[in-house]
This record gives structure tokens, sequence and C-alpha cells, in this order.
């Protein structure tokens, strides 16, 4: 599973051939965290309220190249990275 970006301890991944929505997940220390990049949706999250906005904040900013990085991923080819939150 490709990091596509790492900032303030949080990891953003996209898994290889992922089954629809497109979406990314988010892991800070234990908790886990899954988005819908179309919508930018909470799927599922047991993150603090702050890294949860973080990761919000930062996935606006970056939605196309995220929806471009899910498709690389469904054609199972290595995504580019992005730049972390500032």
């Amino acid at each position: 599973m490709p990091t596509i970006s790492f900032f303030y301890g949080i990891r953003i991944e996209m898994f290889w051939n992922e089954h629809p929505p497109p979406h990314f997940h988010a892991e800070y220390a234990e908790h886990l965290m899954r988005v819908n990049i179309e919508t930018l949706s909470i799927l599922t999250s047991d993150f603090p309220k702050r890294q949860e906005k973080l990761v919000l904040q930062w996935a606006e900013e970056h939605q196309v190249e995220l929806l471009e990085a899910w498709k690389l991923c469904r054609l199972m080819q290595t995504p580019n990275s992005i730049a972390p939150l500032d």
C-alpha cells in the first residue's frame, strides 16, 4: 500500500486495486480513518477531532491529486507523492 503523504504524524495511504468509492486511508498512532475523495466525507474514523480536521483540510487542498492517485492505484501503478499540509 503506497504512502502518498505524511504530515503531523499522520500517514496517508491508498491500497492497490481498492474497491469503490474512491477513498484514502489515514493513520495516526493507533487511530484509523477512511475518507471519500469525491465528497470529502468521512467513511470511518476513530481519529481525534483535531487530526480529523487536519486530514480533511489537506484532502480539500489536494482533491484533484487524490483522484489521480486513486486512478493509478486502481491500475496497480505507483501514485505520485502529494505535498504535506503546511
